[in-house]
């Protein structure tokens, strides 16, 4: 019996198996990859887009730099007592009737409410203090009585504009 010689391809099936086998596994790779972000974006982008809304919403705070810088040291202690502090308490989120319950609040801790009313406009993403020249200091321990982290000086606020007050609580959506 004759045996025909055995040809080339049916020597070595191997390799072509292996070849086929390595672009199939390539193929599921990146299918899988591809997927992965997908469903990762997906499950990331209310987050993103919630982060992005609540930066869009927040107020851009300038702060205006002094023309002089004082050439003597303050003392770090405020100078004037609470009860002779005056504030000027404006809502600044929105609600009705935040302010006058922020006037009570701010009463009840010792300070002279000047005046209560609304912000210009109103969507601000936290609450400020702003104190106008010479009386940092007394904003600054008024921000710690009332837990304000955001004391800046005045900013979009003429001194004309305060009533006579010597800080201004502008209410905002959170503290």
């Amino acid at each position: 019996m004759d045996h025909p010689a055995p040809s080339r391809e049916l020597a070595r099936p191997w390799r072509t198996a292996t070849l086929v086998a390595t672009t199939i596994a390539g193929l599921e790779l990146v299918l899988l990859v591809v997927a992965g972000i997908v469903l990762l974006g997906k499950s990331l982008a209310p987050h993103v887009q919630a982060a992005a809304k609540r930066q869009a919403l927040a107020p851009a705070v300038v702060h205006a730099t002094p023309v002089a810088k004082p050439v003597h040291r303050a003392p770090a202690v405020a100078e004037l007592p609470r009860g002779k502090t005056q504030v000027l308490v404006l809502n600044g989120n929105g609600v009705a009737g935040a302010a006058a319950q922020a006037a009570s609040i701010v009463t009840a801790r010792g300070y002279a409410v000047k005046k209560v009313g609304n912000a210009r406009r109103t969507g601000y993403g936290r609450t400020i203090v702003m104190y106008r020249p010479g009386f940092r200091r007394e904003g600054i321990r008024f921000g710690k009585d009332l837990n304000v982290g955001a004391v800046t000086p005045l900013d979009g606020i003429k001194v004309a504009q305060l009533h006579r007050a010597h800080l201004v609580l502008i209410l905002g959506a959170a503290r």
